[in-house]
Parts: C-alpha cells; structure tokens; sequence
C-alpha cells in the first residue's frame, strides 16, 4: 500500500504535502532541478511508509491511498511509481 499524487496536482505541484512527508519521498522538490521539468509531483511507492500526513495537506485533494484511487485517475498510480525508475 502506498500513497499516490494524481490528476488535481497537475499544473498546480502544491508543495506542502513535501514539507510535511517525515521520509522525503515525495518529489521533485521546488529546490530540484528538473521541478520545472515534470507537471506535477510524485510519491515514491517504496520509500512511502504510509503515513498518511501528506494526505490532508494536499490544497486541491489529489492524493489517495492507492486502494482508493479513483477509477478514472488509476493510471497515476504507474506514473508515480515510473517516475522513480
């Protein structure tokens, strides 16, 4: 189980879900320097530890436990974990 970013942060790449991940595991950070490069932000699956405190800080609700992601933004779920590959 894993948390996953989908469709709402694109475009938007809010960033306090990453100030409050206790594992760093979600990226790129606006200090990275491919932040421009990607539309949104992604949750590494491996390193996530399923906290949950990213959820709630989320401004425009694009992240969702992986179980709950909804039907039409499922593909997001390989798109977080492909950016880490």
């Amino acid at each position: 189980m894993t948390y996953v970013i989908t469709e709402p942060c694109i475009d938007v790449k809010d960033t306090a879900c990453v100030d409050v991940c206790p594992v760093d595991c979600i990226h790129p950070t606006s200090d990275s320097d491919d932040f421009e490069n990607h539309n949104q932000l992604f949750i590494d699956p491996i390193e996530c530890i399923d906290c949950g405190v990213c959820e709630p800080e989320c401004p425009v609700e694009a992240i969702f436990i992986d179980e709950d992601v909804p039907e039409e933004w499922e593909h997001f779920t390989q798109l977080n974990a492909d950016y880490f590959q």
